[in-house]
């Protein structure tokens, strides 16, 4: 029933190279004690769960491709999106603060009073 051939056993030479036990040069003699293995551990490689996922699951090559390419080129758009409006809320405030503060010293009684209401007003929003 079992009509496999036996399976051929390769041995490691003294200088460094592999060959089958049923090749063996005439001058090879097999050590008594047992082989030692040397396996080097590089860096893993980087993780494709998602890509994984995504091959799995029958999406194409090209859709993960395209995830890899424009993911991070997305999130460093939004970066920069986010940065740049931070730096217009920082100028609107800026702006605001200047003209608050222009209005107040050169518009004299009217001014001051247009600031007031101001400032009462931001004071109700606040409560609010």
């Amino acid at each position: 029933m079992n009509n496999l051939p036996e399976p051929v056993r390769v041995v490691q030479l003294p200088d460094g190279t592999y060959a089958y036990a049923d090749h063996l040069p005439a001058t090879f003699q097999p050590s008594a004690g047992p082989q030692v293995v040397h396996q080097h551990i590089h860096q893993a490689p980087p993780d494709r769960t998602v890509q994984r996922i995504a091959l799995g699951s029958g999406i194409g090559a090209g859709a993960v491709a395209a995830g890899v390419y424009f993911g991070p080129l997305l999130v460093g758009a939004l970066t920069a999106i986010a940065a740049n409006l931070a730096l217009l809320a920082f100028l609107a405030v800026v702006l605001a603060w200047g003209v608050h503060t222009v209005v107040k010293s050169i518009g004299g009684p009217d001014g001051r009073a247009a600031a007031k209401t101001l400032a009462k007003t931001r004071k109700s929003l606040r409560r609010r």
